[in-house]
């Protein structure tokens, strides 16, 4: 099968959307098909070889964070041509209502078009009042699919219907296959705690990991908390005593590779997210490298650690909470060897294995009796009017 892929986000600066949608097309490669991924990147942005860069992306603060995104007459230009060029049997737009190429895409095109949505936005007044303009585009959308069941509610909230629940994937042996690092591994007196996400975005969590260090190092003072992430963490950390300050190691960007090491070494991972999130790949990740996890009862990462049985959680922005939970965590090996049992057996799931089926199946249910993917004669016009 020809597929083709809208990815919104800039490949630049890549995040969870970018991953998932890298992952999925590598998974599908490798199964035969022939997969071309269209997403913002600068021309000299190394690159996998099957994307093809859009241009540079501009920084947009969205839903608590900061996105990339690729809008205009030479990115539409760019669509079209590789919507042309790609004669692709199905089209998978990511985000397909962001205003990046997805959007531009899903004007540009009909035919078999499947549209993925990741975010959980509480009912937003924007989407309400663009409904009229959006709905129009939704309705080329031959099926939908979100992450997960918050996404999911997004969707239906804003624009009626429904979508089937994929979740992302993870290759799971990648991470259970990984070699532990001496240096990132605790011992009993000196546990080490690891955190992954962007230092310098508050929605993430690490300035309530912060608060919560200084209770933690009084009943572990050797413990060690391992923090992988771009950004600069000043802020999350500037109020903290020189003693809780030192015992925070910030390791910056690590590569995929030495994200699985760490996961694989420590001695729990802390999810401390404060909102935002609609599943928490990163749980996953963790537990797929054997790694204990306490998180934020956030309700996504409530349903991904199925209800605490697959980790702990502790109430949501409490740092007094975290820190009475992982102190417990750390002082209960049994407890901690119990949730890796039962979350290695659950991960499963979430293998891309699993995964890249049930996306696949909803590709044959769109292609069948479709046609393949043209542009709209309905836009077509227009943005030849506009390109000029």
């Amino acid at each position: 099968m020809r597929i083709g892929i809208v990815c919104p986000y800039s490949f630049d600066v890549p995040g969870g959307v970018q991953f998932h949608v890298r992952d999925l097309a590598e998974h599908l490669l490798a199964a035969g098909h022939s997969v071309s991924v269209l997403a913002p990147a600068d021309e000299d942005t190394p690159v996998p070889p099957y994307v093809v860069a859009a241009g540079r992306a501009v920084p947009v603060k969205f839903n608590g964070s900061v996105a990339r995104l690729r809008f205009g007459p030479v990115s539409a230009g760019r669509v079209r041509r590789w919507l042309a060029e790609g004669d692709f049997d199905v089209l998978h737009i990511h985000e397909p209502l962001t205003p990046s190429v997805s959007v531009l895409a899903l004007w540009a095109a009909t035919g078999p078009i499947v549209g993925t949505f990741h975010s959980s936005i509480p009912r937003s007044r924007v989407m309400i009042a663009a409904q009229p303009m959006l709905r129009p585009s939704m309705e080329k959308i031959s099926a939908r699919i979100a992450v997960s069941e918050d996404a999911r509610r997004t969707v239906v909230d804003h624009f009626g219907g429904d979508a089937v629940v994929v979740p992302n994937g993870v290759y799971v042996d990648s991470f259970a296959g990984a070699s532990p690092r001496a240096t990132w591994q605790g011992t009993t007196e000196r546990p080490t705690v690891a955190f992954v996400g962007r230092m310098d975005e508050p929605r993430k969590g690490l300035p309530v990991l912060a608060a919560a260090v200084p209770d933690v190092l009084e009943a572990f003072p050797g413990a060690r908390f391992l923090v992988l992430g771009r950004g600069d963490g000043d802020d999350a950390l500037g109020d903290l005593d020189a003693t809780s300050r030192a015992a925070i190691e910030l390791l910056g960007p690590l590569d995929d590779d030495d994200k699985a090491a760490l996961l694989r070494s420590v001695d729990v991972y802390v999810a401390p997210q404060i909102g935002g999130e609609s599943f928490g790949i990163v749980l996953v990740e963790a537990m797929s490298a054997g790694a204990p996890v306490l998180a934020s009862d956030l309700g996504a990462f409530r349903r991904v650690l199925d209800g605490g049985q697959l980790g702990a959680l502790f109430p949501v922005g409490d740092p007094a909470g975290l820190a009475s939970a992982l102190v417990g965590l750390l002082r209960d090996p049994e407890r901690r060897a119990g949730y890796v049992t039962r979350a290695t057996a659950g991960v499963r799931r979430y293998d891309w294995s699993v995964v890249a089926e049930e996306v696949f199946a909803v590709y044959e249910t769109v292609r069948l009796g479709a046609d393949r993917v043209g542009e709209d004669p309905a836009v077509g016009g227009l943005l030849s009017r506009w390109l000029g």
